[in-house]
């Protein structure tokens, strides 16, 4: 069964992208089945893995976005996951593993012009379909927006674990609060809508510091976030098993440069130290989050 993870933050700005992004590759190259769904509008994911020439293809047409498959009697989540994302110039697949489920910017429409069955919310909607291919993968991972709006909802709704990418500010901590106090609300709002199968609502799992500057000293934020983390452990709004994730990720100008290149930081090839630095990074926390899931 495939593990579902939502990452979000009510604080944006975090690096979300940039974490989810690595994180699935060093998931597919390590030889795990991998979808990341983009949920977010900015569709810096999309743009990220298809390069900007695919995606605006998709962009200017309409068609294999995941906003489709809202559109009644139109395609469904298995009509348009691009397998094996990553391409090299010539079309060759440089990632085998990694799946993608794109995002244009017209998935703000979600909210403002939805005129579904009000009986079947998106996020029902989605989750049935997702049933259709879930099978198929050891991770499906949701990149959601800062918000819990109905894009975010269809990801956090399907999950079965949550993380909040954080960066060591205050900013983090506010965003963290309200993300779980959003979070509650939803939960019990859509409580009548799960079935048996799909086991308890997704709870906050941990916290990951992403995209930490050198020299900056973080055992203060961590030190506060840890004490929120205990308060709502002990008011049992996020898991028992919630903690702040020991692998801490770095900035590096090499995300940047990664992402200029349409590439994952596993698949570029020029290995500074700093390359090594902030892979290894990734590679601990996919090696982290699978052992994590040995506790669930």
């Amino acid at each position: 069964m495939a593990r579902k993870i939502a990452f979000v933050n009510y604080k944006g700005g975090v690096g979300k992208t940039s974490l989810i992004v690595n994180l699935a590759a060093c998931l597919a190259k390590a030889g795990q089945r991998v979808l990341l769904f983009d949920f977010d509008t900015q569709s810096n994911a999309s743009i990220w893995l298809l390069r900007l020439e695919r995606w605006n293809k998709i962009n200017n047409t309409d068609v294999g976005a995941v906003f489709s498959i809202f559109s009644p009697g139109t395609v469904r989540i298995k009509d348009i996951i691009i397998k094996d994302v990553v391409e090299g110039k010539n079309g060759e697949k440089l990632l085998p593993g990694l799946d993608l489920v794109p995002t244009t910017f017209n998935l703000v429409d979600l909210e403002s012009e939805y005129e579904g069955d009000a009986r079947k919310p998106p996020y029902l909607l989605f989750n049935e379909q997702l049933r259709e291919v879930e099978d198929n993968y050891d991770f499906i991972l949701f990149d959601c927006p800062p918000n819990i709006l109905r894009a975010s909802q269809c990801g956090i709704f399907s999950a079965s674990e949550i993380y909040v990418p954080s960066n060591p500010d205050a900013l983090s901590l506010i965003g963290f609060t309200l993300l779980v106090e959003k979070l509650q609300k939803f939960q019990q709002l859509s409580a009548s809508f799960r079935l048996a199968l799909m086991g308890p609502p997704a709870a906050v799992q941990g916290i990951i510091f992403n995209s930490i500057k050198t020299g900056v000293d973080i055992e203060v934020p961590k030190m506060r976030m840890q004490l929120r983390m205990n308060q709502y452990k002990a008011q049992r709004r996020v898991a028992s098993t919630a903690k702040l994730f020991e692998t801490q990720v770095r900035d590096a100008t090499i995300v940047r440069r990664a992402v200029a290149l349409g590439l994952p930081v596993v698949l570029v090839g020029q290995e500074t130290d700093e390359t090594d630095n902030v892979l290894n990074d990734y590679r601990r926390l996919a090696r982290e989050i699978v052992k994590h899931g040995e506790l669930l």
